[in-house]
Formats: structure tokens, sequence, C-alpha cells
């Protein structure tokens, strides 16, 4: 942004103190709101990020809005997907007209701040919850006399279904907790190799001779076949269309790798293994070094690209044993359609079991009538949805092998014609 960069004018939130940054020391009360908004919205903000906020504004000063929201980002914004939501909460509690220009004027009197303000984008839910919480919200008209189902169920049978996209900051920190809590699927089956066993059904001969060695009579010991849950691959999608869903799905593969072997790729324009970031035992360690490893994060998506080299570089390495496949993703490919069924028949053929999550399958009108939905659909074995707590735990219960399928995938393209 230039120094002429526009500011935004609607009226300021609730309980924001707007006064200018004089004499009467209101910058450091109004970089007390902003830093409190921020930490109610989940950034990890304390009192001494406050301290350096307003050193670092009074030592470097400012001429435009785009320096001063700089400053404030350089101090309080540690992640990379923290960006977004900080954004959101700058543009809504500095809002406020003249507020920003007082500050210039005080600091840089050359500034120019005449230029007629743009309309200031919405901010989140969670955003809007955490600057408005203090006063309760007033009904402009007497509320419409209508049943609520969700009267009749408790508050975590309410977050169990409630959407991903829509939580709050306070329901998304619940969320990550019950999900390590999820009961992860029990399905363990036999392999080729064996194990000794009181009552196998087999004889250790091995064992029995070894013995023998020692004199006496030969004692016989038995052996079966070990038992241990097959491993999982999961390929998620973290383009823009799947950025509400990928970090909380990101905690689900967590808790699953502390049951089993599980290897986590990532792709958006490109495919990036973060199997060895997500084995952290601290779950916020693991996301957060999973964010360094990905450059194309909430950008665009290539699936067929994607799945070529995954196919061709990782499918041998870590699609053995049986193996069972994850695919995160809506499905809403644009490019490289005509690789996307090839690829997609060659990952089926390569592991025991394909199965597709998609978020878009939270809307009951669902139809897969876009291409790259109905080039992938012919080469899964079950296709389930992914956006709340509910449908993570009938995934485990489907992995587990006690929960069917809703509908074999090939009907929805009957469906559809």
């Amino acid at each position: 942004m230039t120094e002429n960069a526009s500011l935004p004018q609607p009226v300021a939130p609730r309980n924001f103190e707007a006064a200018p940054a004089g004499a009467d020391g209101k910058l450091a009360l109004n970089m007390l709101y902003f830093a409190r908004a921020l930490r109610d919205v989940g950034l990890p903000v304390g009192p001494g990020a406050t301290l350096d906020a307003l050193a670092a504004v009074e030592a470097a000063g400012f001429s435009t809005r785009e320096d001063f929201r700089v400053l404030l980002h350089a101090v309080f914004v540690k992640k990379r997907e923290q960006t977004l939501i900080f954004d959101q909460v700058f543009d809504t509690i500095w809002q406020y007209r003249g507020l920003i220009e007082k500050l210039i004027a005080m600091m840089s009197p050359q500034a120019r701040p005449d230029k007629a303000p743009p309309k200031a984008p919405a901010g989140a839910a969670r955003l809007d919850e955490a600057i408005n919480k203090a006063k309760p919200k007033q009904e402009t008209q007497p509320p419409d006399l209508e049943f609520d189902a969700r009267l009749t169920m408790s508050a975590q049978e309410i977050l169990q279904r409630k959407d991903f996209a829509q939580m709050t900051a306070a329901e998304i920190a619940r969320a990550r907790q019950l999900i390590e809590k999820l009961v992860m699927p029990l399905d363990a089956h036999k392999t080729r190799r064996f194990a000794p066993d009181l009552h196998g059904e087999r004889i250790d001969p091995r064992r029995a001779f070894r013995r023998s060695l020692s004199g006496g009579a030969i004692d016989l010991f038995y052996r079966a076949r070990m038992q241990k849950p097959p491993p999982v691959t999961a390929l998620l999608d973290i383009s823009g269309s799947m950025a509400e869903y990928s970090r909380l799905i990101l905690h689900f593969l967590h808790a699953l790798g502390e049951k089993r072997r599980v290897s986590t790729f990532l792709f958006g324009t490109r495919l990036t293994n973060v199997t060895r970031s997500l084995q952290r035992r601290d779950p916020d360690e693991a996301l957060e070094r999973c964010s360094k490893d990905v450059p194309d994060w909430s950008g665009g998506t290539r699936i067929g690209g994607s799945l070529h080299r995954f196919n061709r570089e990782w499918s041998r390495r870590v699609l053995g044993q049986g193996a069972i496949v994850l695919l995160f993703t809506d499905g809403l490919e644009r490019e490289g359609l005509e690789e996307l069924a090839p690829e997609m028949e060659r990952l089926h053929k390569s592991c025991r079991r394909l199965v597709w999550l998609n978020p878009l399958l939270r809307f009951d009108a669902f139809e897969p009538r876009a291409s790259g939905l109905r080039a992938m659909l012919p080469h899964v074995d079950d296709f389930r949805p992914i956006h709340n707590l509910h449908s993570m735990s009938e995934l485990c219960a489907a992995l587990a092998g006690k929960g069917g399928m809703a509908r074999e995938p090939r009907e929805w393209l009957r469906a559809t014609g």
C-alpha cells in the first residue's frame, strides 16, 4: 500500500476506546484492546507482545496504514496461518474513522489522510464473538416463536455435528480435545509372520529343539500368526477450498498415528511428505512443523499431478502390507483432468482399500456433476463426508469394520446420469 492509501470507515466495535494517541495515552489502551481481541480469536498473544508492539510503534514510526499493519504483524504473528486472522482483526479494530489518521499526523505530519475510505471486509464469526462478547446483542424485533431442536441436545452433541468451517475459536479448541479422545479403529488382521503363542495352531520347532539341548524331554512350543493393524496413508488436500478443514483433519491424523503407522502427504499445487513432522508428540508442534514444510498452503490445487508424483515416487514405499489410503479432497480439479482418472485407477490398484473423504457431502443436495468428481468416483471403495466430529467418528467405525457405506460410490454417478 502506498502513502496515498485510503482507510476504512465503518463504526468502531463495541468496547473499543477510539481516541487519539496523544498526551492522554490512549494508544496504549487501544493497543491493549487489539492484543486482547487477537488472543480471544486464538493467537498466542501475551502482555510482553503488547509492550513490544508499543515499543516498535514508538521507535520505528509510520507514515501509512500499511506501515502500521506491518509493524504490528511483525510482533504479533508467529506462524504463516495466523496472517489471515490477524488481518481480519486489524481491519475491524482499527477501522474507527480518523483514528489512524491522528496517529499518522502525530508521528508523520506529511501523510495525506484525506482520501475517501473504502468499505471494510467482513470479519469471521469468531472475530465478531471475540470483540462483542462483553455486551449481549440486543434484539431489534421480537423473536419468532419456533421450536429449536438444539434445546433437546447437549452442548457436546451440538459440537459433534457442527461444521468445522462454522466453529468459533473456543469450539475449535474443544474439538481438538475430542479428536484426541476418539476411539480409533481396531482392525488388526493376521500377517504372514509368526510369534510365540501358548495356544497357537503351529508347533515352533526351533524353540523346541533349542530347549531339548539342555537335556530332558522335549517340550513343545507353539506359535501363531501376528496380528497388527494395517498401515494408513493419508493424502490431504490443503488448497483454499479445503483450508477450513485441513488443520482439524491433521489433528485427527496425529491422533491416529499414535495407534498405528500413518504416512501423511499434503498436496496443493505440489506434493509434500510431512510424515516425520506429524510424528511429534505435541500436536501443536507437529502442525507448526507441517506448516513450515509446506510452501503452497491455501493455494491452488492439482490433484492429478500430485497423484502422479505419489504413484511414481511413494506408492511402493508406503502402500505395502495391505495399506489403507484416505484421500481428503473436495475433488474440484480444473487442470490435468486427462491424467486424473488413470492416476486414481493406479492408486486404487496399489492399496487394499481407497476411502475418499469429501466435505462437500455435508450438503443434502450434493451431486457429482464436476468433471473431477466424475473421474475419481469409479476408482474408490468408499465415499464419505468429513466435515464434523460425528463424521470422524463414523470414519473410525468404518475402518474398524463396524460401519457400512451410506451409499455405494458408483451409485452417485448413476443417479446423475
